[in-house]
C-alpha cells in the first residue's frame, strides 16, 4: 500500500495507452480541421500524433488529486486500524505470559486459543480491508479512464489525430516533441467538463 503513487500511474499510463491505441487505430489518415486549434495542436495536427503527458495530468487534474487525496485517507487510516489491532493483540499476549504462572494448564490453552483467534481474525481483517482498498483504487482507474477516453473521444471528433499516446517520463516513449503536446488543452478542458458537470 505504500506505492500508492507508482501503482495509481502505472495502471492509469497502461490503461490510457491502450484504450488510446483501441479507440485510434482505425483512423488511417486522419485530416486536421483549421480554424480552433492552438499553435501546439496545429503543429502536432500535420502528424496526426498527438500526446498527453500522464505526470501533468494527475498533477493537474482536480478529479484524479481530489480521489487520489480520498484514497490516501483511506489508506493511512487502514495502516491506523491494523496497527491499533495488532499493538492490542501484542498487549493480550504480553498479559497473558505475564499471567501464565498463575493459571491452570487448562486456562492457559483457552487463553491461549482465544489470542490465536484474534490474531486469525485480525489476518482476515487485514486481507478484507486491503481487497476492499485495492477495489476503491480499481474503480478509481476505471473512472478515471473512462473520463479520460469520453474527453479524448470529444476532443478529436474531428478526427484530426490518428493517435493520441499518452507520455509518462522513464516510460516507453523515449523522445517527445514538445509541438504534440496536448497536455494543457486536456487538462483545461477535462476540469472544465468536471465543473461543469
Amino acid at each position: 500500500m505504500k506505492n500508492l503513487n507508482y501503482i495509481i500511474s502505472g495502471l492509469l499510463a497502461i490503461a490510457v495507452g491502450v484504450l488510446f491505441y483501441l479507440h485510434f487505430t482505425s483512423c488511417k489518415s486522419c485530416p486536421a480541421k483549421a480554424g480552433k486549434t492552438s499553435s501546439a495542436v496545429a503543429g502536432a495536427a500535420s502528424s496526426s500524433i498527438a500526446y498527453v503527458n500522464i505526470d501533468s495530468l494527475e498533477t493537474n487534474y482536480i478529479f484524479f488529486k481530489e480521489k487520489k487525496g480520498e484514497l490516501e485517507k483511506r489508506q493511512k487510516n487502514i495502516e491506523s486500524i491494523l496497527q491499533r489491532d495488532a499493538e492490542t493483540l501484542q498487549r493480550e499476549a504480553y498479559e497473558l505470559q505475564d499471567r501464565a504462572s498463575t493459571m491452570t494448564r487448562s486456562e492457559g490453552e483457552a487463553a491461549q486459543e482465544k489470542l490465536m483467534r484474534k490474531q486469525y481474525d485480525l489476518e482476515n481483517k487485514k486481507n478484507q480491508l486491503a481487497e476492499s482498498f485495492l477495489a476503491e483504487q480499481t474503480k478509481f482507474n476505471n473512472e478515471l479512464t473512462q473520463k479520460l477516453d469520453s474527453f479524448l473521444t470529444e476532443y478529436n471528433s474531428d478526427k484530426r489525430f490518428a493517435y493520441i499516446l499518452s507520455y509518462t517520463k522513464g516510460g516507453s516513449i523515449l523522445y517527445k516533441d514538445e509541438t504534440l503536446d496536448i497536455t494543457k488543452e486536456v487538462v483545461d478542458g477535462m476540469n472544465a467538463k468536471l465543473k461543469k458537470d
